[in-house]
């Protein structure tokens, strides 16, 4: 593919925005007043924008009554938080408190690192680093990833600093635009770029933005994430101002519809899931993720949720409206039903009869009961469930994926039932997915003849190391998220400390390895931009929880779906 460029001259100016942030230290007792406290004003009002059901939406979406309601959860924190986002921080060097209280020096030293991870286009800032870590190879480490810049764009956002998402949104829907080619074939019109970075030309004084669709990627593939990830910023960022017209600009109504024409468009699809390549995610190397992983189907979910309250009512919106209320009614009943493990269905595929045939199956993918592995029987608690990694014909892959799970609970994709039983897993399995580190991007990790056919022998990805079950400190933000959404923060403080106690003096690795997540990577960068910032969203969303409704979806009742999941598999 040529590369994607961007000439712009540059006047040479580069800016250092420095704001402050606010921070609460909340302990328990505390949290538990601030859920009961009653609210100061007691006013009757109508329902907002995001509470309205998808069939209402098709006749009645206004995109200008985003930010003049506030969400109403299904959980309880929502009926007894205020949902009101802090006010710009005043502008000082370093987060401050408007208590008392120091802020934590982690924290501290934080924000110090984020804010030199900047980095500038035209003297604007419009992403940040992957890692500024020069004891090693720079690689790709040097570009600005969709994916990576997410938590980072939430900490500005939290900290009153929209200007720089709004930049990093705008200049990613930019190289949207652009033809895209891998050899001689041309990719969909839709697909947003895994990375960019800047190229500054002292002698002709311009700088050209140069971006990476998949074709210097490993293993050549596109990012499905990556337009996902930019509907959900683009909502987090109109959620978190209160200002709908950056949504609205006739650019990124477009770039909407583009994203969502990829994975709406007709085909041979039997079912509702998106069907990926390795290496399309988070995940971006051969991790056995092909099919229809957990990670994408959520963020799908996610984004077309997202993408329902964003785009407009006019002709193109409405066609868009339909596909997704549809897509997203056939998805949630797949994924809630045959993604779903816990004890009971354990037990059910243990017992399954293979080869049915007609409507009446009850085992539809022809799943074999001698493929279950061993370690999901000591596995699975008593009480807890989890959404298992992949399902399609003859296969299901039980392993645990925090991302997607974290992601199925914050947009509502897993039922309030579902939410609190992937809680109680990751209670009753503390050591195993959270350990001395949070968080194991997943569990188990292959080992011996597995790893070998499953990863091509892949020296990066060994038992218990990078994508391969290790330990990646940018996931606490996640999980901290969604022990706020089902009212267990206690889960999260307990986590944070753990990062507390190593990020700052391991130098902020990109992930750590071993069983229990106790040794900084074999080859994680140093300094990695988004361990840095996820851990200062999870510290602001526990000490400020209005934060969440930037990143949290409400259940929508017309989504339940018609059967109870213990009876879906005979329907």
């Amino acid at each position: 593919m040529s590369p994607v460029t961007m000439d712009v001259y540059s006047n040479g100016n580069v800016k250092n925005l420095e704001t402050a942030s606010t921070t609460v230290q909340i302990d328990d007792s505390d949290f538990l007043r601030l859920l009961d406290r009653p609210r100061p004003i007691s006013i009757e009002r109508n329902r907002s924008f995001e509470e309205k059901s998808f069939n209402e939406l098709s006749s009645t979406l206004s995109p200008l009554l985003f930010h003049r309601n506030v969400e109403k959860n299904s959980f309880h924190i929502f009926d007894l938080l205020d949902h009101t986002f802090s006010p710009v921080r005043s502008s000082l060097n370093t987060p401050r408190s408007n208590h008392c209280f120091e802020p934590h020096p982690v924290f501290t030293d934080a924000w110090e690192a984020l804010r030199r991870s900047l980095v500038y286009f035209r003297g604007q800032p419009v992403g940040t680093i992957a890692a500024i870590d020069h004891s090693s190879d720079e690689l790709n480490y040097d570009q600005v990833f969709v994916r990576d810049f997410v938590p980072s764009a939430l900490a500005f956002l939290m900290n009153g600093e929209p200007e720089i998402v709004k930049n990093f949104i705008l200049k990613t829907l930019r190289l949207q635009s652009w033809e895209k080619k891998v050899d001689q074939f041309k990719l969909g019109e839709g697909v947003m770029p895994a990375s960019f970075k800047v190229f500054h030309d002292p002698v002709r004084n311009y700088e050209t933005l140069i971006a990476d669709f998949g074709e210097s990627a490993i293993g050549r593939v596109a990012p499905v994430d990556s337009g996902f990830w930019w509907i959900i910023l683009l909502r987090a960022y109109t959620k978190s101002t209160g200002d709908s017209s950056l949504a609205e600009m006739p650019e990124c109504q477009r770039g909407m519809r583009l994203i969502l024409s990829l994975c709406l468009s007709e085909g041979f699809d039997t079912y509702p899931t998106l069907l990926c390549a390795d290496g399309c995610c988070m995940i971006d190397r051969r991790m056995g993720v092909y099919g229809y992983p957990i990670e994408i189907q959520a963020l799908f979910f996610m984004a077309l949720r997202c993408a329902l309250l964003l785009l407009k009512q006019d002709d193109k919106g409405k066609e868009f409206v339909e596909l997704i209320s549809k897509r997203l009614h056939a998805l949630s009943y797949h994924m809630q039903s045959y993604f779903w493990l816990d004890i009971k269905q354990l037990n059910d595929i243990y017992r399954y009869k293979t080869e049915e045939y007609s409507h009446t199956a009850v085992n539809k993918f022809n799943v074999m009961p001698d493929s279950l592995p061993d370690w999901v029987f000591d596995f699975m608690p008593s009480r807890g469930g989890y959404f298992i990694g992949n399902v399609s014909p003859a296969k299901m892959d039980f392993r645990w994926f925090c991302l997607g799970n974290c992601v199925a609970i914050l947009s509502s994709l897993a039922t309030p039932e579902q939410s609190s039983a992937i809680m109680d897993l990751i209670e009753s399995r503390w050591q195993e997915l959270v350990g001395e580190m949070p968080l194991k991007i997943c569990y188990p990790a292959f080992e011996s003849h597995e790893w070998r056919i499953v990863t091509g022998c892949d020296p990066k990805n060994t038992r218990w190391s990078y994508h391969n079950g290790g330990s990646w400190p940018v996931l606490i933000w996640l999980l901290t998220a969604a022990c706020i959404k089902t009212g267990r923060p206690q889960i999260a403080r307990r986590a944070i400390e753990l990062a507390e106690s190593r990020l700052l003096k391991d130098n902020w690795p990109e992930y750590y390895d071993g069983k229990l997540g106790r040794y900084i990577g074999k080859q994680a960068r140093k300094f990695q931009t988004w361990s840095i910032a996820g851990y200062l969203v999870a510290k602001m969303m526990l000490d400020d929880p209005s934060h969440l409704g930037m990143i949290s979806l409400e259940e929508d009742k017309q989504l339940k779906p018609l059967f109870k999941r213990s009876l879906s598999w005979s329907h």
